[in-house]
């Protein structure tokens, strides 16, 4: 975990950036961003990336929270919470996932009531909260009414990190880190509609903002994370078994025409993203691509340089340990490609019953089946 000094230096760093121009880079003027398209941000996370500086420390704000409040948020909400977030004042986490709620995530069960003050009151567990152990806010998807079918009856809340009853506690990975973790809500008070955003019961069409934007940035953010495939080639190239292990090279020419593809193809979404194209649901097969990828050419890495590539500091042991985490980043890849086939393609969806009975009764049947 990261110390504060550090954090500090990053938040630092991100305001100068935003003076600069060069984080929010699509955000609208009236928002404090430069108001450019979504080529001129690409642009500047590779300049950025081939510097070898970072960029801002709040992505999760920058790239999904800011984007769900201008497009869902109130004038006040706007006003309130987009200057700070783009300045690396206020850091911000998404609080989404579940133990019981990853990929499937309308089957969220943290709750919220209203008491007769009209403040909102939210309980429940959070898991995989990027960012949780130093953020100022976190977007909350709460389940506000039961007697509805789950993709209803949800809420997007804003919620305070230092409010009474949030406990966060970090979560090791392999890596060693604790760039994760979950988070506990025991009766958050966290004020009144203000709080809200997308207005009450429409918190679904607000986490569909969110997911699109997510996977829109992990499908087009390769060059910026460093993920090209000259990169992994050059890696690779020089070893002497990649001359007499034709294996190796199959490998290879595997990761780089995947990850070609995922460049081109990011070049095309750019250009519709440039036309005002809203992102849609076929981002998530990039996703799915970029990670795939990724995760193939550390496993050739470590094939080729053996336990080497392990070694910290070293360039790629972080890379190794870190990947397999971002599979669920966004959506797991069977869920991915089922939105992909029905939305995109126009294949016929699964038959499902959750749809059609409300989710408090769904929780109850799942009781029954687990008591049986």
């Amino acid at each position: 975990m990261e110390d504060a000094a550090y954090i500090e230096a990053r938040r630092t760093w991100q305001g100068q950036l935003s003076d600069a121009r060069l984080v929010g880079v699509t955000w609208p003027a009236e928002f404090g961003g430069p108001g450019r398209g979504p080529v001129d941000q690409v642009i500047v996370n590779q300049e950025l990336a081939a510097a070898g500086v970072p960029g801002g420390i709040d992505v999760i704000g920058l790239g999904l929270m800011g984007p769900c409040i201008m497009v869902n948020g109130t004038a006040a909400q706007k006003e309130r919470y987009l200057a700070p977030m783009l300045h690396g004042d206020e850091i911000w986490c998404q609080l989404f996932s579940e133990p019981a709620a990853g990929s499937d995530l309308a089957a969220v069960q943290c709750r919220a009531r209203r008491d007769d003050d009209g403040t909102w009151r939210l309980t429940g567990q959070k898991v995989w909260t990027t960012n949780a152990q130093f953020a100022r806010f976190g977007m909350c998807l709460a389940r506000t009414d039961g007697d509805q079918p789950k993709h209803k009856g949800l809420t997007m809340f804003i919620v305070p990190m230092d409010a009474d009853g949030v406990t966060v506690r970090g979560l090791r990975q392999i890596s060693g880190e604790a760039e994760f973790n979950e988070v506990f809500l025991d009766e958050v008070a966290v004020g009144g509609d203000e709080m809200v955003v997308g207005g009450e019961g429409g918190g679904w069409g607000a986490a569909l903002t969110v997911l699109m934007y997510e996977r829109m940035m992990i499908g087009l953010g390769t060059e910026g994370f460093g993920y090209s495939p000259e990169r992994f080639a050059g890696a690779v190239a020089a070893s002497p078994r990649m001359d007499r292990e034709s294996g190796l090279r199959t490998r290879l020419a595997d990761v780089v025409v995947e990850l070609l593809a995922v460049r081109f193809r990011g070049l095309e979404s750019l250009s519709q993203l440039a036309d005002g194209r809203v992102p849609g649901p076929e981002f998530g097969l990039a996703k799915i691509t970029t990670v795939n990828a990724v995760i193939a050419a550390g496993d050739l890495i470590a094939d080729v340089n053996g336990p080497d590539a392990l070694v910290e500091p070293g360039e790629w042991a972080y890379l190794i340990s870190f990947l397999p985490g971002l599979k669920s980043a966004g959506g797991a890849e069977p869920i991915l490609r089922n939105t992909v086939g029905e939305r995109v393609m126009g294949l016929p969806p699964e038959p499902r019953l959750d749809k059609k009975i409300t989710f408090d009764e769904l929780v109850a049947r799942q009781r029954e089946g687990l008591a049986a």
